[in-house]
């Protein structure tokens, strides 16, 4: 009887622990049965279509996203200039300008029978006086300065060996220009032409006389032509100088000999220089005695025509057997128009007051007595100082 007892009071013990284990058992079971159904559900999801070689790669057929675009921004403002660096205090402004007052005086001393530049002088050969002062020159120096003249050139169809003279004589004398030379061009034959007015253009003077190689008429008309000439340059303002070319012969002019020396001693300012042409044709002439006696009067007419209108003038005669004594001919030209002294002094009067300052220029030896001049026999020249009358002084700088 007792084991019947204790065998009845284990039965409730088992049947609690076959209720939990039952409990654990069917947990385990459920879950056995829902995890292959959450994976058949991921594998129902439909795949992305593979893409292929010939239709590219796969893209995103959703909606297109467009970005807001961005609102436009104002330039940027350029930086400001740096402040400029005033050395003054307060932005005030100071200047100081000093002038020291110099006068430059250009001086020709010429002789007056060939109006030949006079070289050599020193300063101390020049007393200049302002306003009845003297001055203390400080230097002297010789200068060249530009010309004004006028070729006037004979082009008639009388002689080949004259025109070639002429233009032999004129293409030196254009190569001895300078940029700062104003030159007119004139031609005669029947009737005198102007080829070119005055100018300073070298290439328009070597154009018209490249146009000198047919002549017109044979006839030489020059005393018209240097009349006209005079006349023409008498209006132009300093010295100007003539550069006649030519024979020396006159065959049809309505103007006489007398009349065209009354014309030239009364032109003021104008120096001809004469380059008489045909020299060496004519020696050969009369070395080979086919120069008659009426013929060699006219040559020598001719010749001395063209020495009076340079030696009334102060100018030079030049009558060249060959084309190389050119050169030396227009060389000592240029010497007797070109030269000039360019004087320099400080002024004893310091005032910038603007009036008129007479300027008188002296020639004095070193005794301080006139300076006399005597050629290679002894003989005293007489010689002339060309320079400007005076000067205005510069006014105060405010």
């Amino acid at each position: 009887m007792m084991t019947y007892q204790n065998d009845l009071d284990a039965t409730p013990f088992l049947s609690t622990r076959l209720r939990r284990m039952t409990r654990v058992l069917a947990l385990l079971l459920c879950a056995v049965i829902l995890a292959p159904s959450a994976h058949a559900q991921d594998q129902q999801k439909p795949a992305p279509p593979a893409s292929t070689p010939d239709e590219g790669p796969a893209t995103d057929n959703g909606g297109l996203i467009i970005k807001k675009k961005k609102e436009p921004t104002e330039p940027e403002a350029p930086p400001a200039p740096a402040q400029e660096k005033i050395k003054n205090p307060d932005n005030a402004t100071y200047s100081l300008r000093v002038d020291v007052p110099i006068v430059n005086l250009g001086v020709n001393v010429m002789l007056d029978k060939t109006h030949q530049f006079v070289p050599g002088l020193k300063a101390g050969n020049f007393l200049v006086l302002e306003d009845g002062v003297e001055q203390q020159v400080t230097s002297v120096r010789t200068v060249q300065t530009p010309i004004t003249a006028v070729m006037l050139l004979e082009f008639a169809a009388n002689s080949y060996y004259l025109i070639r003279d002429m233009q032999n004589a004129s293409q030196v004398f254009y190569r001895s220009l300078r940029p700062d030379d104003y030159i007119a061009v004139i031609t005669y034959d029947l009737k005198t032409h102007i080829l070119t007015d005055f100018t300073n253009n070298k290439e328009t003077v070597g154009q018209a006389l490249q146009t000198l190689t047919i002549p017109g008429f044979s006839d030489t008309n020059m005393f018209d032509a240097l009349y006209e000439t005079l006349d023409r340059v008498s209006r132009i303002e300093g010295r100007k100088y003539i550069i006649l070319i030519g024979s020396g012969r006159d065959t049809f002019s309505r103007l006489t000999l007398d009349k065209i020396l009354a014309k030239v001693k009364a032109t003021p300012n104008v120096t001809i220089f004469s380059i008489g042409t045909g020299a060496l044709i004519n020696e050969l002439r009369d070395a080979s005695g086919r120069m008659g006696g009426i013929q060699r009067l006219d040559t020598l007419q001719a010749e001395n025509q063209l020495k009076t209108f340079a030696s009334m003038t102060g100018g030079l005669y030049f009558n060249p057997l060959f084309q190389g004594a050119l050169p030396d001919i227009f060389a000592q030209i240029n010497d007797s128009v070109r030269n000039q002294y360019l004087l320099t002094y400080k002024p004893t009067n310091p005032k910038n007051d603007g009036t008129y300052r007479k300027i008188k220029v002296i020639l004095v030896d070193r005794e301080g007595k006139p300076l006399k001049m005597a050629d290679e026999k002894g003989k005293p020249l007489k010689y002339s100082i060309v320079a400007r009358d005076g000067y205005n002084a510069k006014r105060t700088v405010e």
